[in-house]
């Protein structure tokens, strides 16, 4: 027997208790920090894998527009970009200046004179079209999820309902955006006629785009979840004479999260597609615009400054999926399941 075991033994019950928990407290640590340091490493060594694979591969591939550009070429239009935007922020900024010392000095000549400030109209950067599009499609998606959702759930409790709804779900869920488009615009342009519009044509047509894009995965996934809830758990609710709002909020709500979220993951995914897709088409402002503008310019530089974009199409769409899992893991019932 060795002299820690016999340490060991000498130990009172509270004290090896303590040890014991101290012992399991630095496995869980260590397990933790393999488990971080896992999932840090494993995907950036696949990125630089790629990274090397495309700067290997880049200057083997002749296009119009010369070399194919690789990383460091990339990266180099991405600093080009971020220098554009705060030059053009510069450039508002003392647009504005401008305009209230002019105005200031219009005042002091004469009190009762009126002023106005203009708005700076200056060419919208890079980030001011990511911006332009992270608002559409936050739009879209927000008004298809306050349809999808309330439809899913009474068409999941209602067989009648789901069967006169359902042959029109298959039929417009695979219609194209770039088949809604031009309805949307003639719809758009016809109805919405105002001297003062409080906001663009093109803007409606892009969100209204990605709203009848988004609709259809979570109607989908919301009437699936809410049909396979447990009929203990419906029965429990009519055994406690719980009202029809009540019985949504606590019971059907709750247990259909999974899938509903599912679909919302979906649709969001789908819009942020779909978005860009349209403001290239009908050329409405955003990262689609910007993409197109940039295949029309022809440039030596074009090539990357669209892979620029591409990547922060990527990047953005990551967010929004994680912002989501993130939501659905705040709302869940059941914090112990596992959500990717």
């Amino acid at each position: 027997m060795t002299t820690q075991t016999i340490k060991m033994f000498d130990l009172t019950p509270g004290k090896l208790l303590n040890k014991l928990s101290g012992y399991a407290k630095e496995q869980a640590d260590n397990f933790n920090l393999q488990q971080t340091l896992k999932s840090i490493l494993v995907p950036g060594i696949a990125f630089i894998i790629f990274l090397v694979i495309w700067g290997a591969s880049a200057s083997q591939v002749q296009t119009s527009l010369g070399t194919l550009p690789g990383p460091v070429k990339v990266w180099q239009q991405a600093m080009v970009l971020i220098d554009e935007h705060n030059e053009e922020r510069v450039k508002e900024e003392r647009f504005y200046e401008r305009q209230e010392k002019r105005n200031a000095k219009k005042l002091l000549e004469d009190p009762t004179a009126k002023v106005k400030i203009r708005s700076y109209t200056g060419k919208p950067t890079f980030f001011d079209q990511i911006w332009t599009s992270l608002l559409t499609v936050a739009t879209g998606f927000l008004i298809a999820s306050l349809i999808a959702i309330p439809i899913g759930i009474i068409s999941g409790l209602s067989p009648i309902l789901y069967g006169a709804l359902n042959p029109l779900i298959q039929i417009f869920k695979p219609v194209s955006p770039l088949a809604w488009l031009p309805i949307v615009t003639i719809i758009v342009s016809a109805v919405y006629v105002s001297q003062d519009p409080m906001f663009s044509k093109s803007y409606l047509t892009s969100a209204i785009t990605v709203t009848l894009c988004c609709l259809w995965p979570t109607i989908i996934n919301t009437t699936v979840g809410v049909s396979n809830i447990s009929k203990d758990l419906l029965n429990v609710s009519q055994v406690l004479r719980l009202g029809w709002w009540t019985k949504i909020y606590k019971i059907v709500i709750p247990s259909s999260i999974p899938m509903m979220f599912a679909g919302l993951r979906v649709s969001l995914g789908i819009g942020w597609m779909v978005l860009i897709a349209a403001e290239m088409l009908a050329q409405n402002p955003g990262l689609g615009k910007f993409v197109w503008d940039e295949f029309q310019n022809g440039s030596s530089n074009s090539l990357a400054r669209i892979m620029v974009a591409v990547f922060a199409i990527g990047f953005v769409g990551f967010m929004l999926d994680r912002l989501m899992l993130m939501l659905q893991k705040k709302v869940s019932w059941d914090k112990s399941a596992v959500l990717r």
